[in-house]
């Protein structure tokens, strides 16, 4: 006989107060509206987890729902063809889930505000069908079923809603959402819960809150150039800031302007450090040492992407592929081959990644400024061409008669490992990308990194790396975002939302 007791059926769903649909014509009123309702339920999610974690009460179901903004025009606009984003594509009705309006502020001012000038029409705040997770419901880590005390009768998922992953795919970003008859079409590339699930796991990979992200992110595969970008930001710290606010490490430990460095920091690293050199407004820069492989670098892209960063660059090392090269010269990428393989199913790699203007004359003239050196004499230890990322690190050890063939047709100038990734995440996501690498070996050559080579190389080529990319970022910075995000980066039909 079946002994097991079986809690009995929900007796009712508890919600918040629904909410009023309202009109804006200003969009920071607007985005004051978007958290209000957010603060509200998520407030009313945290209430009753605690009170279900205190009582064991287990026959109501809580549930509360994202916030939504939507907008709809009957006609098409006379809008500044240059512009990239910050208009709809055809007449009709458009809506997005909105999580953190705290966190996305400013963000989604400049995106509303851009949206109500163009279309001269008033965007609409109210409550989503979408509920919120009650894991997203902390905006710190929280390890939710740790807190359920024993006594619950009843799995969690009874009475709260949990993430769904059916429901945070990537299908707007990708292009192929297909909204259903009588539905919104989408006015952002991501939906609530997507952002959300991003938000809680960069702080899992990187031991930093999503708040202290920059608009400006450089990424590394060697601890090098981290430690050098700690050893800047400090000095940046010491001396009074130099336009910069905070530098913050892993472990969410800050250092302000004009103070000393703390003496603690993390003992255990995470996957992928991020450290922060921060600015007021968020055009400060993030660096993270995503390690080696394409697989850390589509992972991490993937989060930040939820972010709307406004470029993002690659500095690491590479493999020099051309007997003209030599230890310590530079690669511009302007072109990649993508062996690496993570993104086939995202991205295909038919798909062109266009080197982008913009991104490239920073990092030139970024190069040329720290170097001392200027046009035909740049040449010297520069090379602009084709970068290809393989997935396979020991390549080299297999037959090579098939890359090697491959190589050469493409006409690479350089291999490495993550920067075809970071370059097909940026394209797929709308985020400026580019890359610029420093040759540390010619394994086709036979010249490679021995002990002491690598010491000397280290000391003399990363710290000079390391200022031109800080260098390049500085020049992106001082571009307005709209010129700075390419029209390239956009395909037939757009979401509003840069």
């Amino acid at each position: 006989m079946d002994k097991r007791i079986y809690p009995q059926p929900i007796e009712t769903i508890s919600s918040p107060e629904a909410v009023t649909r309202k009109g804006f014509n200003d969009a920071k009123k607007a985005v004051e509206a978007l958290k209000t309702v957010y603060e509200r339920n998520t407030a009313f999610l945290r209430d009753a987890f605690a009170q279900v974690s205190s009582t064991g009460a287990s026959n109501h179901r809580y549930r509360a729902f994202y916030p939504e903004i939507s907008v709809s025009t009957s006609s098409f606009a006379q809008i500044d063809t240059r512009l990239a984003f910050g208009h709809v594509p055809s007449p009709g009705t458009y809506s997005a889930t909105v999580t953190r309006p705290d966190l996305f502020e400013n963000y989604l001012t400049e995106q509303l505000d851009l949206i109500i000038r163009n279309h001269g029409v008033e965007v609409t705040v109210a409550e989503s069908e979408v509920p919120i997770p009650l894991h997203f419901a902390f905006t710190k880590d929280t390890y939710v079923e740790a807190s359920i005390p024993d006594q619950l009768k009843r799995p969690l998922r009874d009475l709260f809603d949990v993430p769904d992953l059916s429901a945070m795919d990537d299908d707007i970003v990708n292009g192929t959402h297909e909204s259903t008859p009588g539905e919104p079409m989408p006015l952002a590339p991501f939906t609530a819960p997507r952002m959300d699930y991003s938000l809680h796991r960069l702080s899992h990979y990187t031991a930093t809150a999503a708040e202290h992200f920059q608009n400006f992110v450089l990424f590394t595969n060697y601890q090098f150039y981290i430690d050098e970008f700690c050893a800047f930001a400090r000095e940046m710290m010491a001396g009074g800031g130099g336009g910069y606010d905070c530098f913050v490490e892993p472990g969410n430990i800050v250092t302000r302007a004009g103070e000393a460095p703390p003496e603690t920091a993390l003992q255990r690293l995470p996957q992928m450090p991020a450290y922060h050199l921060k600015k007021g407004d968020h055009s400060g820069i993030t660096m993270v040492n995503i390690g080696v492989g394409p697989s850390n670098a589509k992972t991490i892209t993937d989060h930040i992407a939820v972010l709307r960063p406004h470029a993002w660059l690659m500095l690491g090392h590479c493999a020099g592929l051309r007997h003209t090269q030599a230890l310590g010269d530079y690669v511009l990428a302007h072109a990649y081959v993508r062996e690496d393989h993570v993104l086939d199913d995202d991205l295909p790699v038919w798909v062109p990644l266009p080197a982008l203007a913009e991104v490239q004359v920073a990092l030139q003239e970024a190069v040329a400024e720290i170097t001392g050196l200027s046009g035909y004499e740049l040449k010297r230890i520069m090379r602009t061409g084709t970068v290809a990322t393989i997935d396979n690190r020991n390549w080299e050890l297999r037959d090579q008669r098939g890359p090697v063939q491959r190589l050469s047709q493409s006409r690479a100038i350089a291999l490495d490992m993550e920067s075809a990734t970071i370059a097909a995440n940026g394209y797929r996501f709308r985020v400026p990308y580019g890359t610029l690498l420093c040759v540390s070996d010619k394994p086709l050559h036979g010249e490679l990194k021995l002990p002491g080579m690598a010491t000397d190389f280290y000391k003399r080529q990363v710290a000079q790396h390391l200022k031109i990319g800080i260098r390049a970022v500085e020049k992106l910075a001082a571009m307005p975002p709209e010129r700075l995000h390419s029209r390239k980066l956009r395909s037939f039909s757009e979401t509003a939302f840069q």
